[in-house]
């Protein structure tokens, strides 16, 4: 859906109530994505039959309708998907008066802001269509799906996917005693990719930035060091920058889903980084090295006036304990705390906790009671 905000955004600006139909189910060789809306659904051979569908929406205000498309074997000319492949498509009719939070999640994204909108898109034919949005950092969501327990569930997951950058299709529901119906909810996001950035090209560094990149981060390594800072010895990140870490870190972008991990190691860096690191809005800082260096980061950082406050933002020394040795084992152990700190997990095993597994966070709780009030 949001391949076409442009579009949308026009349409909900002027009030003009239109079919939207997206792409909700793909099998075999189908030639377009499950997300993807109006304007080419299957690359051409099924857009008359779906464009009648949404004339009959738009004329009926009906209720949404599933329709597949297929190949036809005894017929070559029936409409249907002639690369072998089926997809299924929901149509709706959207009326932007009725929505206004679809408004303003297609303002975002056409602004270039991280957005995520959840749309049902199987389940109770009242429901279907319905939809949910996160902006910015996703700690707050509006709209509703159908009760405060399937939107709070929807709004996790979508949070996840939004830091992730991923549309996904997601289940909820069927839970007798908080979401009886069960739901399949599309989750379309626009974001870019979170960043981590490490500074210090040591080994730990490689490491680091395979765990990162799977993760889904764009990973930036960045070292003074020319003949440690090479393409070559991190091929696993995105790109490699030969700088003074506080000076790169100046004139790069962040934001709250920013991971920045400090591994230099060293005072003449570590110092004028993270006094600036920890004055800036991102989600994480993180700092090798030992308690004893840890205590002298600490005094060193006072005397440059960096408050207490912001002190506390400091995980040091970096990752969780594992008993980590070597720099995989310490990239798992700091990439399991950049999660932990990220989701509000305790960092503690499973074993030992009590109530569902995943919790939404706390801010999502404020959130949905006010959504829901």
């Amino acid at each position: 859906m949001l391949n076409i905000a442009d579009t949308l955004y026009d349409w909900c600006r002027a009030a003009r109530p239109f079919a939207l139909a997206t792409v909700v189910q793909v099998s075999g060789s189908a030639p377009l994505p499950v997300g993807t809306a109006v304007g080419s659904v299957s690359g051409g051979c099924v857009e008359g039959a779906v464009y009648e569908l949404c004339q009959q929406i738009v004329a009926d205000r009906g209720t949404p309708v599933r329709a597949r498309f297929g190949y036809s074997d005894d017929d070559a000319f029936a409409v249907g998907l002639t690369c072998g492949g089926e997809i299924e498509v929901l149509v709706q009719h959207v009326d932007p008066a009725d929505q206004p939070h679809l408004t303003a999640a297609l303002e975002t994204v056409t602004q270039g802001g991280p957005t995520a909108l959840a749309q049902i898109i199987d389940g109770p034919e009242h429901l279907l269509g319905r939809t949910l949005t996160l902006l910015g950092d996703g700690s707050a969501y509006d709209g509703t799906l159908g009760s405060p327990d399937q939107d709070r569930a929807v709004a996790a997951e979508a949070r996840a996917l939004l830091r992730a950058g991923r549309t996904a299709r997601i289940e909820v529901g069927g839970d007798a005693d908080t979401c009886p119906e069960r739901l399949s909810v599309l989750v379309h996001t626009h974001a870019p990719r979170p960043r981590m950035v490490i500074f210090g090209a040591v080994d730990f560094a490689g490491a680091l930035s395979q765990a990162g990149r799977f993760l889904g981060y764009h990973v930036t390594v960045c070292d003074a060091r020319p003949v440690f800072a090479t393409p070559a010895r991190f091929p696993h990140a995105d790109e490699v920058v030969v700088d003074w870490p506080h000076r790169y870190l100046e004139r790069t972008d962040v934001d709250s889903r920013t991971a920045v991990c400090v591994l230099t190691h060293d005072a003449k860096f570590d110092i004028p980084l993270l006094r600036l690191a920890l004055g800036l809005p991102v989600g994480y800082i993180g700092a090798m090295g030992s308690r004893r260096t840890h205590e002298h980061r600490l005094h060193a950082l006072r005397e440059t006036g960096v408050p207490e406050d912001r002190l506390a933002r400091l995980h040091s020394p970096i990752g969780l304990d594992l008993g980590a040795y070597t720099p995989e084992e310490t990239a798992i152990s700091i990439t399991a705390e950049i999660i932990a700190h990220t989701h509000h997990g305790s960092g503690l095993p499973l074993t030992r906790g009590t109530g569902p597994i995943h919790q939404p966070a706390p801010d999502a709780l404020s959130s949905a009671t006010r959504t829901a009030a």
